[in-house]
């Protein structure tokens, strides 16, 4: 892939992941996992603990996540403003909704029990862009539905506090917070996977 066959949207370090980013090697890679007898759907396994009836996969890349809950009985709909891996997935699971769309400017008419951000997704979006993007996602959300985001904490990136502050400001509270998708405790470590509710009752119409 050249620079010019990047989309524009995304932050710096999303386009340089992308330029730098073979997709068939990157299916690839989770085949490869499975196949060793190792465990690909950590993502997964911690979305099913919430027993969710439908999901937002938001930044759904090319599919992964989106398909093995769909496989669980998940009514999942996959969202990514790339339209090479939003159509790889397609390709794969032409059964399932995808749209390709930003976060920050994402509506959709339906809601959802929980909206998954997984593999990075916040610090690729243009980081002007990122409190809309959590805005969206938590407008997506059902009452008592759940924001579920992972992504790695590097200089630069969003931190922690950035994303509570954001997600406090859509109306989420932090639930909980570990270090991986198993749940290992977060101890300030480089990985951080947090859960942000939305109140699960809605505010009463003003009279």
């Amino acid at each position: 892939m050249g620079p010019d066959d990047v989309p524009a949207p995304g932050s710096a370090a999303w386009r340089a992941w992308r330029r730098d980013t073979d997709l068939d090697a990157y299916d690839a890679r989770w085949r490869e996992i499975e196949a060793s007898g190792q465990n690909p759907h950590g993502e997964a396994d911690l979305v099913m603990s919430y027993t969710p009836e439908a999901v937002l996969d938001a930044g759904c890349g090319t599919g992964r996540v989106a398909i093995e809950l769909a496989r669980r009985g998940v009514h999942v709909v996959g969202v990514d403003l790339d339209p090479d891996m939003l159509g790889r997935a397609r390709a794969k699971a032409p059964e399932l909704t995808w749209v390709l769309a930003g976060l920050d400017s994402l509506d959709l008419p339906a809601r959802f029990d929980l909206v998954l951000l997984a593999g990075n997704v916040l610090p690729y979006v243009e980081a002007a862009a990122r409190p809309a993007a959590v805005a969206a996602c938590a407008r997506h959300l059902r009452p008592g539905g759940r924001l579920v985001s992972g992504a790695s904490l590097r200089r630069g990136w969003p931190s922690t506090d950035d994303l509570d502050g954001w997600a406090a400001s859509a109306g989420l509270r932090l639930e909980t917070r570990a270090g991986t998708w198993t749940g290992d405790p977060f101890t300030d470590g480089d990985y951080a996977v947090s859960v942000h509710r939305l109140d699960p009752t809605p505010p009463s119409p003003r009279t």
